[in-house]
């Protein structure tokens, strides 16, 4: 069993601590499982914390991830052609625990994988294979018994999203059996979008930290190294996704497939995105 819990902390607290340690924000960075196939997309999973990345999201492909803009939808499309399916994007993350026992994993997608394949079963199988803790977008508070306090008693831990939208009356609702941190989507809308301003980020926080201790990771909109140290100036970690998945597309050869250049490509962006956000507060 790979445990996600060791000495009373999970490593996503472990990570978070470290960060606070050394006074800055973390880099969260997504990429789908299996995109552009299943060799690439592990070899560019491996590359990811040295790359600079504090914290993985590894997207679990879906035929209709109905909060995700053109990028991640063809991802997802280039996963599922590719032969990409749950247990396969487990054994992934088994792999990569084979050799990086310290960076926090979370599977992030929707909630018709995990029912088709049984939460029990998933949630096992999932902890047993590494993984922290969930990002399901399409499941809300008032479903909480039918995935979220399943996750939270097998010991991962459940990370809920939050919007511009989510006012003083519906946070507490939203946060009350989350754990790990608090994912804030700065825009209304699907991955990819517009970004917020920062007085817009300074504002949430404000209004975040009113109703939660746990570390606040600001995403969506995020596609350079100066919007990621503007974002990791105010908030716990800035998350990019769209942007990492775009390189990948942009990587492919005429007929969508990998090319040498795919992972290094992926890893010198994230490579630029960790140097914004490590030197956004000195």
């Amino acid at each position: 069993m790979t445990d996600t819990i060791i000495g009373g902390q999970t490593r996503i607290t472990r990570r978070f601590d470290k960060l606070r340690a050394e006074g800055r924000a973390g880099l969260v960075t997504f990429i789908t499982a299996g995109d552009p196939d299943p060799e690439t997309s592990f070899e560019i999973l491996k590359q990811l914390p040295a790359a600079g990345a504090d914290v993985i999201e590894l997207g679990m492909p879906f035929t209709d991830p109905m909060a995700d803009g053109p990028a991640i939808q063809e991802a997802s499309n280039r996963a599922l052609a590719a032969g990409m399916h749950m247990r396969k994007t487990l054994s992934l993350v088994r792999g990569f625990r084979d050799q990086d026992h310290d960076t926090p994993i979370i599977l992030m997608g929707y909630y018709n994988p995990i029912y088709i394949y049984g939460v029990e079963a998933f949630l096992e199988d999932a902890r047993n294979a590494g993984v922290d803790g969930l990002i399901v977008v399409d499941l809300p508070p008032e479903e909480d018994a039918e995935l979220c306090v399943p996750t939270v008693n097998k010991g991962l831990s459940f990370i809920r999203l939050t919007t511009p939208t989510s006012d003083d009356k519906r946070l507490p609702k939203l946060v009350k059996n989350t754990s790990g941190f608090v994912y804030y989507v700065s825009v209304a809308g699907v991955t990819g979008a517009g970004s917020a301003s920062n007085a817009q980020i300074v504002e949430a926080m404000s209004r975040l930290r009113r109703h939660t201790d746990l570390p606040i990771a600001v995403g969506f909109g995020i596609k350079n190294a100066d919007q990621a140290a503007d974002v990791a100036k105010q908030a716990d970690a800035a998350v990019v996704g769209s942007a990492i998945v775009s390189k990948i597309a942009e990587s492919l050869d005429e007929n969508g497939k990998a090319t040498d250049k795919t992972a290094s490509m992926v890893t010198d962006l994230v490579r630029e995105l960790a140097d914004g956000v490590r030197n956004a507060r000195k």
